[in-house]
């Protein structure tokens, strides 16, 4: 059987999801394939930071993430079965017109999972599960690869381009060469489970809070009850480096439970087990996110420490810059070279945010005598952007130092339409399209645009929007950065000339 499409995606976990999702609406044919036969089923991958949140509003699942999730939960710290301080794990954003999501939310990976593949549906596409990418071979006009579905029936597939996002492991990646560097943070090993949690003390491990002993005698242990189910992720870290853990033997009910009860001093038992996992805290980068017609993304390209939430967020992001240039490379003629923007901008934020999720990672470690473990503002990815990067053009004169600038972030503003009608710049941004905000001076004269390019003077009474940008001709690309900025119309259209045939 051979069938053909424009984008083929591996690995149907969030970073594939989000890319579907993106593809989809702009009617770009794809298939995505994962070998499970669902979704990812454990809660790993939790914190959703605030700018992803407003990836998830431009999508159309945000209000099923927000009603699904709860806020970061207070850390209720232990001394055996004593309760001991209470403090808040996680800083909020400033509060701003321009932040409308200010505080990180929590929601089991699963479950975030899920809200994607049924967003995707809504839009006509939909997973192939238990369908696996066995092999691949690239020409310069395309990837044929091999699915094998569960029956055992094999598929070759044409594609024009391949997205790799079957995680840290990616056979994708590892088929292609590209290095794959990085260290070990951590050597202790620690094991993760998703559990339902019973005994004559279940009540004191309430939903409030985030449970930890941090001074267990032999490793930590944390208890978190999860958002909206009944089950309770446990978190437990092991001194010995030495030993690897075998989720046979350690992952049991039983082992686990004896673990919890010995390392809480609590009355509890565990039941039933639904998912665990066993990890090393490592960092690592590939060389390059692109080798020819293939694109790496998510933990394929960049895999993290758990610490700071920050994993799950920057693999989201990177599906978010890739879809955009993808469409205008296969619908608007622009070179292939454009999807060259994709690399430079997302290994420069990869590197980024590995280095600070290691060196909060490090921080924790120095806080297992009783220390704080604060999330600062740093986590929210709200700072992140492009300056540097290839499509970012800065063409103001007398910009302050502290303004925003082409490749930042795009702020958010409440304002009013021509028609003097509320409406937020987020509303305005939402879709596919480039949005052309003008905030100049007076009526100036724009150039005639393309149809993908949509053009907004907001009424800005109370000045939020020029609060947040200045003053000047701002072109929002489709994954919220601010790509060029300038006070001159003419301007515009050599922007559109870089990322669409002229």
């Amino acid at each position: 059987m051979s069938t053909d499409t424009d984008i083929l995606i591996a690995g149907a976990g969030p970073t594939g999801l989000v890319l579907a999702i993106d593809l989809a609406r702009r009617g770009i044919p794809h298939r995505i394939v994962d070998r499970s036969e669902r979704g990812f089923p454990g809660s790993r991958g939790t914190g959703i930071q605030p700018r992803t949140l407003e990836l998830f509003d431009d999508l159309g699942v945000l209000d099923a993430i927000m009603a699904g999730s709860g806020p970061v939960p207070a850390i209720q710290s232990w001394i055996g079965a004593e309760r001991a301080e209470s403090w808040k794990l996680a800083e909020s954003a400033d509060d701003s017109p321009a932040i409308p999501y200010p505080d990180t939310r929590m929601l089991p990976q699963w479950r975030t999972v899920e809200i994607l593949c049924a967003r995707l549906e809504e839009l006509g596409g939909h997973v192939d599960f238990s369908t696996e990418l066995t092999g691949f071979t690239q020409d310069p006009d395309g990837v044929t690869g091999t699915l094998r579905h569960a029956d055992g029936t094999e598929e070759t597939v044409r594609a024009q381009w391949l997205v790799a996002a079957d995680g840290g492991r990616s056979e994708v990646r590892r088929t292609l060469g590209v290095p794959f560097t990085g260290e070990q943070i951590d050597p202790r090993p620690v094991l993760i489970a998703d559990v339902l949690l019973e005994g004559p003390d279940r009540a004191e491990i309430d939903g409030g809070h985030w449970h930890m002993w941090q001074q267990a005698e032999d490793g930590l242990v944390a208890l978190r009850p999860l958002e909206q189910v009944e089950t309770v992720q446990v978190i437990a870290g092991f001194g010995d480096t030495g030993r690897d853990l075998d989720l046979d033997l350690d992952a049991t009910p039983e082992a686990i439970g004896r673990l919890v009860s010995a390392r809480t001093g609590l009355r509890l038992t565990v039941s039933e087990v639904r998912w665990a996992s066993a990890y090393r805290a490592r960092m690592a980068m590939a060389e390059r996110f692109r080798s020819g017609r293939v694109l790496l993304a998510g933990d394929a390209a960049h895999v993290h420490s758990p610490a700071g939430g920050q994993g799950l967020n920057t693999s989201v992001q990177d599906a978010y810059n890739l879809g955009w240039k993808l469409e205008a490379v296969l619908r608007r003629g622009a070179p292939d070279a454009l999807l060259d923007s994709y690399d430079a901008e997302r290994t420069q934020i990869a590197a980024e945010v590995l280095g600070l999720s290691t060196r909060v990672h490090q921080a924790d470690l120095g806080a297992d005598g009783g220390g704080r473990w604060r999330r600062g503002k740093e986590t929210h990815q709200l700072t992140l952007g492009y300056r540097e990067g290839p499509l970012s053009r800065e063409l103001r004169r007398d910009v302050a130092e502290d303004a925003l600038r082409a490749g930042d972030r795009a702020p958010d503003a409440p304002c009013r339409d021509a028609s003097g009608a509320p409406v937020r710049l987020f509303d305005v941004f939402r879709g596919p399209h480039f949005t052309l905000l003008d905030l100049t001076e007076g009526a100036t004269a724009l150039p005639e645009l393309p149809g993908w390019i949509r053009t907004f003077r907001p009424l800005d009474a109370d000045g939020h929007a020029k609060a947040a940008y200045g003053s000047g001709l701002f072109l929002v690309r489709p994954d919220g950065y601010v790509g060029l900025a300038t006070d001159d119309a003419r301007d515009v259209e050599a922007y559109v000339a870089m990322v669409a045939e002229a």
